[in-house]
């Protein structure tokens, strides 16, 4: 579901993709590095999160550069800041970067209550699109907003 987007809530919309920018620097991941910010509706931050692998577990280069190890290890960044959140946050909005939520995210944004999510995407990636196609219908579905920029000027962390 997507909704026209009034000026003072673009100006907040850009700041939480700019930091999303950066939580997702903080991704030890070499090929792709996501950050996930969720927000309260009086615009305060309850959590971020970012791609990685689970705490406690073994988190060296070699795992990041074996991609099949990698990808069963990995936990989302939208998944990490629902995780860390430690409160609810439904009705929260989350902000993702670079890349729309996949699917099994989606499911576990529609699940926590999230009700709006804007995505910095700035192209789409073959190998994920089937994958963020499923996800928009079950937000279209579940009447989750989305907004999606691509618009590289909107998000350039400011570092």
């Amino acid at each position: 579901m997507m909704l026209d987007i009034p000026d003072v809530t673009k100006k907040w919309d850009h700041r939480y993709l700019q930091l999303a920018a950066i939580v997702a620097t903080w991704s030890k991941d070499p090929s792709t590095k996501v950050g996930a910010v969720i927000v309260r509706p009086n615009r305060t931050v309850v959590s971020l999160g970012y791609n990685g692998f689970p705490r406690s577990v073994r988190d060296d280069g070699a795992l990041y550069n074996d991609r099949p190890t990698k990808l069963l290890r990995t936990v989302h960044a939208e998944a990490n800041a629902i995780l860390t959140a430690g409160q609810s946050v439904k009705g929260c909005t989350i902000y993702v970067s670079p890349l729309h939520p996949c699917a099994t995210c989606a499911g576990l944004i529609i699940q926590s209550g999230i009700s709006r999510v804007v995505a910095y995407m700035p192209s789409k990636p073959i190998a994920w699109e089937h994958s963020f196609a499923a996800a928009q219908e079950m937000f279209d579905e579940a009447r989750v907003v989305v907004n999606v920029t691509t618009e590289v000027t909107n998000v350039s962390p400011v570092i």
